[in-house]
């Protein structure tokens, strides 16, 4: 898989009565489950922050790269209401995607030293749930999703900005539950979304770039394996080869696209909560993303990766804290073009999050 900084931040782990926390997978997504909060009970309002601190380097014949991604912090903001017995209603605006790869200029004579890619999105979910009999119930929603990113590559003396676009996907899916014994699963399916943007390169206008931010599909499950203890997990495809980042002026160089992926992401997770009082609980949580071995693009030198989490939730009256740390080890890779090696890359994330019930 060809990353553009490729890791991702989910503020809340989504689904998990016991325990929350800041999580990394698939490609350039940091917010991949917004309809999480239509499971919350009753009215609900929550706010979420999270830091990530990538390291990630690597060299060829002797020269270091340093390490290739900035840190970046993110938010998420949503409050869902119980409208009826049967229907539920929510709004969550978030940061679905981004890339921040920038290559110290200090690292050269490192071939790519002062490269840069960023990519930056927020997105609006307009989302409802309504119940079914026995136990089933249909989510839904629309999204309007707005990215803007920019590049430069000095030694190619190679720079292009895309003016922000905002367009329209969608989201929906089936969930059953049995609440006596806490279990429930939901597949959602979300569509692609296409964005048709403006472009500058080399500081004139160019033609306008098509970028599809891919369709995903995810399976959700929890469920009571003991008293006050809960299993959970998710296995989550995401459609990452029909991504391409290609503008025109950088086609000419004749190194391929800018940004793009050779293989779609399966991520695995898989965790463990338990309650230990009326106002504590915590959980841990593991995921998976497989390594290809291919080579990948050298604005996202990382080839799949394995993270632990631990979450840690306190709840007083309607007032709800939850805090996260994760830990991400990060696949070999060898990227295109250059040909460096980066090994023995990691990341650590931090979240926060406040809820309160109305």
């Amino acid at each position: 898989m060809t990353r553009l900084g490729g890791l991702s931040l989910s503020l809340a782990l989504a689904a998990v009565a016991a325990g929350a926390g800041p999580a990394l997978a698939g490609g350039i997504e940091r917010s991949p489950a917004p309809y999480a909060i239509l499971w919350e009970q009753g009215n609900h309002a929550q706010l979420s922050f999270g830091h990530v601190a990538p390291r990630v380097s690597g060299d060829i014949g002797g020269l270091s790269s340093g390490n290739a991604f900035d840190d970046y912090t993110q938010f998420s903001l949503g409050v869902k209401f119980a409208a009826g017995e049967r229907l539920d209603l929510a709004v969550v605006l978030d940061e679905p995607i981004g890339a921040n790869t920038v290559y110290p200029a200090s690292a050269s004579p490192y071939p790519l030293a002062g490269a840069t890619g960023i990519l930056r999105a927020r997105a609006l979910h307009l989302m409802a749930r309504y119940r079914l009999d026995n136990g089933f119930s249909l989510h839904g929603g629309l999204v309007a999703e707005r990215i803007a990113g920019e590049s430069t590559l000095p030694d190619w003396g190679y720079s292009m900005e895309a003016k922000p676009s905002t367009d329209l996907g969608y989201l929906v899916g089936l969930a059953w539950e049995r609440p006596e014994i806490a279990l429930r699963v939901a597949l959602t399916y979300q569509s692609a979304i296409r964005h048709r943007l403006a472009t500058i390169e080399y500081g004139a206008p160019s033609e306008a770039i098509t970028i599809e931010v891919p369709q995903a599909l995810t399976l959700d499950f929890q469920s009571g394996v003991a008293p006050d203890t809960l299993a959970f997990g998710s296995i989550r495809w995401r459609d990452w080869s029909a991504f391409e980042i290609n503008p025109a002026g950088y086609a000419g160089l004749g190194f391929g696209p800018l940004a793009s992926y050779d293989h779609d992401s399966v991520t695995w997770t898989l965790g463990l909560g338990h309650r230990f009082s009326d106002t504590w609980s915590a959980s841990i949580a593991f995921s998976h993303e497989r390594h290809f071995g291919s080579p990948v693009g050298n604005l996202g030198p990382v080839d799949g990766m394995t993270t632990v989490t631990l979450g840690a939730r306190y709840t007083q009256d309607r007032l709800r804290w939850d805090a996260g740390i994760v830990y991400a080890w990060l696949g070999n890779a060898t990227t295109k073009i250059v040909n460096a090696r980066f090994e023995g890359n990691h990341a650590l994330g931090l979240g926060i999050s406040v809820g309160y019930s109305f």
